[in-house]
């Protein structure tokens, strides 16, 4: 598949990490010498170009490094600030830094509104951090510090003197639960498809366009940047089947199974488009437009429009008078709760686990059963077996 393979080379190629391509956002660190040792194997001055080393190890996978490099960039805020180094980190610096995560303090100088990074309020936090998000930042900064050591940056890792790190660095629920539950999702569907009041061709587009979006991310459970960067030939048959090509995480190139209803959806989606039919073998074009329908939307874009999409949801649900449980979890949600959604529905539906993991995309079994909720139906239909037995007619006998 030629085209599979040019796409497999190019990703990554528009957003790659060179040593000076990150801007020093910490002045004062680039005046710091690089520390004292024997054996140092990367090409850094400062701890800036040192952080910048790490983050070009992940620069083919866009989202990984997008997230490490927000974290990466809160700690050397964090450490200037106090007038440390990535070399001074010990065990009561980073308790006080987990502390700081969880309230970040003075707001007004680290919180603040979404800003583009180079405005004059754009702060590096929304608030603070979840117990979830923590321990995902102290995972991150764990795997940090470990390059730094083997790199000769770092003479130790704090993290090492973490104690109980397994368990309180363990991001993973038994099970996932970050998902739309079957009534919900059916309500939810049923409510993106009611004929609602357009007033005008754009109104019309944007709904077309919410559907098919929600369509996709259900039926083939892409991230969010897979959505994307998806492009129009994605969607390529052989032999009578279509199928997804997609480059996903860890510039894995994978293929999926497409459903009929995803070929329903984009037909109708193309139509939207002024485009006939499915798509032809080579037509390089983004599969999601905006307003123009000719550019591709960001990532950011698409996450935003999906969450807009999930308030009104809510609103619309609550207005019904609908169940507390599910508006809360409409308000909630996020676009990837979608893929969850997907996963776990098809799970349900009796998907096999070997091709629910391929389809997933998880490099291990382990994370598709997560999606499994089987036996908790099983388990709790065993535990009604245990009851308050029925009060008796007439009064016990003492013992």
């Amino acid at each position: 598949m030629p085209t599979e393979v040019t796409k497999q080379r190019s990703i990554g190629s528009s957003k790659r990490l060179e040593k000076d391509s990150w801007p020093d956002l910490l002045p004062k660190l680039s005046l710091l010498d690089a520390p004292q040792t024997d054996v140092l194997l990367i090409d850094a001055q400062n701890d800036v170009e040192a952080v910048a080393a790490w983050l070009q190890e992940y620069q083919d996978s866009p989202q990984t490094l997008k997230s490490y490099r927000r974290e990466a960039e809160r700690l050397l805020l964090w450490l200037a600030s106090q007038n440390n180094q990535l070399r001074d980190m010990n065990r009561e610096l980073l308790r006080q830094y987990e502390a700081f995560l969880e309230d970040p303090q003075p707001a007004e100088q680290w919180v603040g509104p979404s800003k583009p990074r180079y405005h004059a309020q754009w702060r590096p936090f929304r608030g603070g951090l979840s117990p979830a998000s923590r321990r995902q930042s102290l995972t991150i900064l764990q795997g940090l510090y470990s390059w730094l050591v083997e790199a000769g940056w770092a003479k130790h890792n704090p993290f090492v003197l973490m104690r109980d790190k397994a368990r309180r660095l363990n991001n993973q629920t038994q099970t996932i639960e970050r998902y739309l539950e079957g009534d919900l999702w059916a309500w939810f569907w049923q409510w993106l498809n009611t004929p609602a009041k357009l007033t005008s061709e754009r109104e019309a587009y944007e709904q077309a366009r919410r559907r098919f979006i929600v369509s996709f991310a259900y039926l083939l459970a892409p991230r969010i940047s897979e959505m994307a960067n998806a492009r129009m030939d994605d969607f390529q048959e052989r032999e009578g089947r279509w199928w997804w090509v997609v480059v996903g995480k860890g510039s894995k190139l994978a293929r999926i199974p497409v459903p009929n209803d995803m070929l329903e959806c984009l037909i109708e989606w193309r139509g939207a488009l002024e485009l006939q039919g499915l798509p032809s073998y080579h037509e390089p074009t983004p599969l999601i437009r905006a307003l123009d329908k000719h550019r591709g939307i960001s990532d950011n874009q698409l996450y935003r429009l999906l969450k807009s999409t999930f308030s009104e949801a809510a609103d619309a649900l609550e207005a019904q008078n609908g169940k507390l449980a599910y508006v809360s979890a409409l308000r909630r949600a996020t676009p990837h709760w979608l893929r969850h959604t997907a996963i776990t529905h098809q799970a349900q539906s009796g998907v096999s686990l070997r091709y629910l993991s391929e389809s997933a995309r998880h490099s291990k079994l382990d994370t598709t059963s997560r999606y499994l909720h089987i036996e908790d139906n099983e388990w709790h239909q065993e535990q009604q077996r245990h009851r308050l037995k029925s009060a008796p007619k007439t009064p016990s006998k003492p013992l």
